[in-house]
């Protein structure tokens, strides 16, 4: 049995209802010169408040709460995502947020959740090592600790991404998503599962982090000895119980794509279709244009754009 039920997801649906907005999907017809590989539609996290789909595990988590228990604030540590939507959901409540960042995080993130209201602290080179530094604070400070990828509150938000794909999708067959800490696809998946087993889930990595692949691989949870991705909102050298057992149970297969071929699906988002993405949410697309899976022409296949960014424009020379 695992943590998460779609009926947590069903209610979450209803409790941030108004707080996140409700995404469209884009079908892509084909481009000039290129014969897309399958149906291809666009789940667009990147309109997402704050950003990324983050918002929605955020503002659940935080509207789960009494006034009471956030009286001292929030505090987590992010990639980028993840602590925009902190802000964010802290700055609707009223209350102060606290957000750990590694370097590797974007400055322009950084920056806006600064606007936001946030205190960001800016320490460690990979998310593990930030995560620490503010799990140092949480008993100190007395400010509710807000988990990126593991808490069940956080999950549940996510996974109204695969209840909304399925109301304006119904017939979808494969659904494509980037793979962080685990959160979006462990919600994703279970919604989806749960409404229609047969759907199929595909998860992707980054070739330089593949932290959930190698731990469904081992049967356990793997720690990386290092992280050699451009991608930080998809670069943990660990994940978490939870997520690793939801993935078994309701994920089809972990793929894995390198960062040049995220930084070409970037590229042609944005001048296919004019979607600005971080590298991370190119992905999904890097996976699809490079045959990671195997996919029919008429395959309803639904990839979830999970967040913008300018990072996906600034390949290395």
């Amino acid at each position: 049995m695992t943590a998460v039920t779609i009926s947590d997801i069903e209610a979450a649906a209803v409790r941030i209802r108004g707080a996140v907005r409700r995404t469209p999907l884009l079908r892509v017809a084909p481009a000039v010169g290129l014969a897309l590989p399958c149906d291809l539609v666009l789940k667009l996290e990147n309109l997402q408040l704050a950003g990324s789909f983050k918002a929605r595990g955020a503002a659940n988590t935080a509207l789960s709460l009494s006034r009471e228990q956030l009286a001292n604030g929030v505090i987590t540590a992010s990639g980028g995502n993840h602590g925009l939507g902190v802000a964010a959901a802290a700055k609707a409540a009223g209350v102060p947020a606290s957000i750990h960042v590694p370097v590797s995080a974007a400055p322009a993130k950084i920056a806006t959740m600064r606007r936001f209201g946030a205190e960001v602290i800016v320490e460690g080179d990979v998310w593990d090592d930030a995560n620490q530094l503010a799990l140092a604070r949480v008993e100190a400070e007395g400010k509710v600790y807000v988990h990126p990828f593991a808490q069940p509150s956080v999950i549940a938000g996510q996974g109204t991404v695969g209840l909304e794909i399925l109301a304006d999708m119904p017939d979808v067959e494969t659904v494509v998503l980037a793979i962080g800490g685990g959160g979006l696809i462990s919600g994703v998946a279970t919604a989806l599962k749960a409404r229609r087993p047969g759907i199929r889930v595909i998860g992707v990595e980054p070739e330089g982090a593949p932290t959930l692949r190698r731990s469904v691989d081992a049967g356990e949870l793997v720690t990386l000895d290092r992280i050699a991705t451009k991608a930080p909102t998809l670069a943990p050298r660990r994940s978490a119980q939870i997520n690793l057992d939801i993935i078994r149970e309701t994920v089809d297969d972990i793929v894995l794509v390198s960062d040049p071929e995220m930084y070409e699906a970037a590229a042609w988002l944005w001048n296919e279709l004019g979607i600005g993405t971080e590298l991370a949410a190119a992905a999904g697309m890097a996976a699809l244009f490079n045959g990671r899976f195997p996919v029919r022409a008429d395959e309803r296949v639904c990839v979830v754009i999970c967040g913008a960014g300018v990072d996906g424009f600034a390949q290395p020379g």
